[in-house]
């Protein structure tokens, strides 16, 4: 009998991600969700079986939940995500639920005071004390966000914001690949946490690999953490809290507090039996989108 697994997130780059690589396990029997009624029906033809959750509305939770053996487990970034998590463990544990995959954030110091790493590690405490078997995810900072983070390229500049300190980076298909292996393996997994933090580099290291892959001339603009609240919103008007998080995050990579950013620790080769993705790799893989963009 197959296994049923809940993606959340699909609509989005790393639960589609998880959804595509969980197709190729013949024992899995894929569920997503959505919050949008409209997008069901064309989600049931790419994955077989979707159904309505909306996180601010735990009643729709239960009929979500019901069957599922797993659950690829991740909610929107503000402080709304503590009680929407909450409320999800709540609801697998009422529905029999035997595994919660959760997307984190790359924290091996626990020791912390950026709001959405603070926010995971509680949302974290909370999955070990409800007794469902659990493992977490911890990667660094997404390549991904030179393509689809807001602003972090423009105007043929690559944008970073910890002044020149270093980070560590991880493709989002390593992390995609990674977690569908956990969900279809599971118990094997529980109890665990893994990291994703594949390669170190400053913006300039990261852009030159780029230019080289490219043949195009981006430009590394180191900025001073302060900068990018004022790049995001140049009125402080209506500013995401999960973007007050990022800048917290560089205010404390740059000072020194969260410098552990700016360390490889990868159990990709772990988990799939081979190095992650480097940076160069990833470049090649999105080269036309880079192109693209450093245009």
């Amino acid at each position: 009998m197959k296994n049923t697994v809940l993606v959340m997130g699909v609509t989005g780059q790393l639960g589609k991600l998880v959804a595509a690589s969980l197709q190729q396990y013949s024992s899995v029997k894929i569920r997503v969700t959505s919050r949008r009624k409209n997008e069901l029906e064309q989600l049931q033809k790419e994955y077989g079986e979707s159904v309505f959750l909306d996180l601010d509305d735990p009643r729709t939770f239960s009929q979500a939940l019901k069957d599922v053996d797993s659950i690829f487990f991740l909610t929107g970034y503000t402080v709304d995500m503590l009680v929407q998590s909450k409320a999800i463990v709540d609801a697998a544990k009422r529905e029999g639920v035997k595994h919660l995959v959760h997307l984190g954030v790359f924290s091996p110091d626990p020791d912390c005071y950026d709001a959405h790493f603070a926010w995971h590690q509680m949302i974290e405490a909370y999955v070990k004390v409800s007794g469902i078997n659990y493992t977490n995810l911890h990667p660094n900072c997404f390549l991904q966000n030179f393509t689809g983070f807001y602003q972090m390229i423009k105007d043929g500049k690559a944008r970073f914001y910890a002044g020149g300190k270093p980070a560590g980076w991880i493709a989002l298909e390593d992390v995609g690949e990674a977690a569908a292996k956990i969900l279809a393996e599971g118990d094997k997994h529980y109890g665990k946490d893994y990291w994703f933090s594949t390669e170190v580099a400053t913006l300039a290291e990261l852009v030159n690999a780029f230019n080289e892959v490219t043949g195009k001339s981006l430009i590394a603009d180191d900025r001073a953490p302060g900068q990018f609240l004022k790049d995001i919103a140049p009125d402080g008007n209506n500013i995401d809290p999960y973007f007050r998080g990022v800048a917290d995050s560089f205010e404390q990579i740059y000072d020194g507090r969260m410098a552990y950013i700016g360390t490889v620790r990868d159990d990709v080769p772990v988990l799939l039996g081979r190095p992650g993705m480097s940076i160069r790799q990833w470049a090649t893989l999105h080269k036309d989108e880079l192109i693209a963009l450093s245009s």
